[in-house]
């Protein structure tokens, strides 16, 4: 587990701590909980301090949360479409006393163009459904299908909406799976997005990787730099340093 339960809110919520980040989440018990994924791409990302950041499906506001109390004076927008999970966004920012850095857009990514001018953003951070809608098993748990499974925007949808918001010397930082990472490219190539870093992610040295993470820059050209793999836990099933460095005391 990369966090400890706190105590339980109700008889559907519990409220768990991040300790490394003193941070404490309101999650629902049987619905989409948050894992590592968010936290690893908080650490691949790491925006500059002042940043202006924005989130794309924000869940519980996991990412701009910990990324608040990483980044000095960073401004983030979390961007979440369904309500419930929204409205668990807003109470943890509230909860965290973050309000005043991070703020909470209940709509769907393909209507950003009517919120924002175009380049508003130092970087633009996203975990998107990585299945296709009508793909893989479906969860019995509300909220898990949405969180992964593509409903209203696609994954070229995610794209557009992240090149529009993105400053032309800005970032795009993704964490996706990596049997669609053929088409993140070849959608990224389309819309004249450049890969600039790829890492794998690996649960074991000798697992198949698990998830990447992917850095786009738009209006520029450059090599694409793989960086050694990160994985996750060693062959005791102890988390890696890195990793247990990311976590801190969450293990």
């Amino acid at each position: 587990m990369v966090k400890k339960a706190y105590r339980m809110m109700s008889g559907t919520e519990t409220m768990d701590e991040l300790r490394t980040y003193d941070l404490r989440i309101v999650q629902e018990r049987h619905g989409y909980r948050f894992s590592l994924d968010p936290l690893l791409l908080c650490a691949f990302a790491s925006p500059a301090p002042g940043a202006r950041v924005i989130d794309l499906g924000t869940g519980s506001a996991v990412i701009p949360l910990v990324l608040a109390r990483r980044t000095a004076q960073a401004i983030f927008v979390g961007v979440e479409l369904q309500d419930g999970m929204a409205e668990l966004a807003e109470r943890n920012v509230q909860l965290n006393g973050l309000a005043d850095r991070i703020a909470i857009l209940r709509d769907d990514v393909l209507g950003l163009r009517k919120r924002f001018p175009v380049s508003s953003f130092d970087l633009v951070l996203s975990n998107p459904p990585y299945r296709k809608r009508g793909s893989g098993k479906v969860s019995p748990k509300a909220g898990r299908d949405d969180a992964r499974h593509e409903s209203t925007a696609t994954l070229a949808d995610f794209l557009a909406a992240a090149k529009y918001l993105a400053k032309p010397t800005g970032r795009i930082c993704f964490i996706y799976h990596p049997a669609r990472l053929p088409e993140l490219f070849a959608e990224a190539h389309l819309q004249k997005l450049a890969p600039m870093r790829l890492r794998l992610v690996h649960g074991t040295e000798d697992a198949e990787a698990r998830m990447a993470l992917v850095e786009l820059a738009k209006g520029r050209r450059a090599d694409l730099t793989v960086l050694p793999p990160l994985i996750v836990r060693e062959a005791g099933l102890n988390y890696s340093p890195e990793v247990a460095e990311i976590l801190g005391g969450d293990q």
